[in-house]
């Protein structure tokens, strides 16, 4: 690896301090640029997250050569126009989840990534953890045997503020998007193919989102899977894969679990896998190390698998009937 990898960052907020933190404990790693349309401050903005550059335009960041690649935090709604530009730019590009708002504006994105073979890969960290990589090794070696059923719970009580990005149907709020998509991914992660069939509920509330949902995912094996993301209650954040054999039961919080039980019969077994940092840091290098190998994703999180994730995620809000009005 190179002494020094540029990152860009779009949308500072939140969720990009943190990818900002994992950055620059990384060996190699940099944040150079930061690009904000409605910043007051840029300078206070360049020291928060220790850039050497500010651009109010998000054009700029990506005509900027010094950039090696842009890691995208603005909300959801607005990923696929943020992306698309970068990636005309011939910019490789790490997207926050969900990737974009349907599948039809994520299929013109992989296309475009494929057609100028650029890097595009959803940024669902939860994938790269070290807990799922035990996970994976245990389902791999048939601990468990046949998986029949997974199931899994997330969800907080979220804030009643109307304007806020959860609640506001202008910005793609909702449960679906904002919180479904770990359980989707992860579940297809599990199966690593499509649901047959998909049947999914969901609580409407005053704004026009979907503040609860559960739903049922069939395969054609007959095994099962069911989910249920609420803004309104506190579950248990649990996900359990259950097969013939036994169980594997990756703890609270599931999204970024740093212990996970295997059962099988009356012997049970658990392993912990601390963080090195912050939980960012696996999908970072997974991410640069693609990007500097010509890879155009990472096998954790494939183009393929995104799009599959969108159209599910697509049926569940057609079936609740949550559709956005700039769709």
């Amino acid at each position: 690896m190179k002494n020094s990898f540029r990152w860009g960052i779009i949308g500072p907020g939140r969720i990009a301090r943190k990818f900002s933190d994992a950055v620059w404990k990384i060996p190699g790693a940099s944040i150079y640029a930061i690009a904000s349309r409605s910043s007051s401050a840029p300078e206070k903005l360049k020291h928060t997250f220790n850039a050497e550059k500010y651009y109010k335009s998000y054009e700029e960041l990506a005509a900027d050569p010094k950039v090696d690649a842009i890691y995208i935090a603005t909300p959801h709604r607005f990923h696929y126009e943020n992306a698309r530009p970068c990636l005309e730019a011939e910019k490789a590009v790490l997207c926050e989840k969900s990737f974009t708002i349907n599948a039809k504006q994520a299929d013109e994105l992989i296309n475009l990534s494929q057609s100028k073979q650029i890097f595009l890969m959803e940024a669902l960290w939860t994938r790269f953890l070290p807990i799922y990589g035990q996970v994976r090794q245990w389902m791999d070696a048939g601990k468990i045997g046949d998986i029949r059923l997974v199931t899994s719970t997330l969800g907080f009580v979220a804030v009643r503020d109307l304007e806020d990005r959860l609640l506001n149907i202008e910005l793609a709020g909702g449960t679906v998007l904002d919180l479904g998509v770990y359980n989707a991914a992860l579940t297809q992660w599990v199966f690593q193919k499509p649901p047959r069939e998909i049947m999914a509920v969901g609580q409407i509330g005053e704004t026009g989102i979907d503040e609860t949902i559960s739903a049922i995912l069939s395969y054609e094996n007959g095994a099962a899977a069911q989910f249920t993301c609420t803004f309104q209650a506190l579950p248990l954040n649990q996900f359990t894969i259950t097969g013939t054999k036994g169980i594997i039961i990756i703890h609270p919080n599931f999204f970024d679990a740093t212990r996970a039980t295997l059962i099988n019969g009356k012997k049970s077994k658990t392993v912990e896998k601390r963080l090195e940092i912050n939980g960012f840091e696996y999908q970072i290098k997974a991410a640069m190390h693609a990007i500097q190998e010509g890879a155009l994703d990472c096998p954790q999180m494939t183009q393929a698998d995104t799009l599959m994730n969108m159209r599910t995620l697509d049926t569940i809000r057609q079936q609740i009937g949550l559709r956005y009005p700039f769709e």
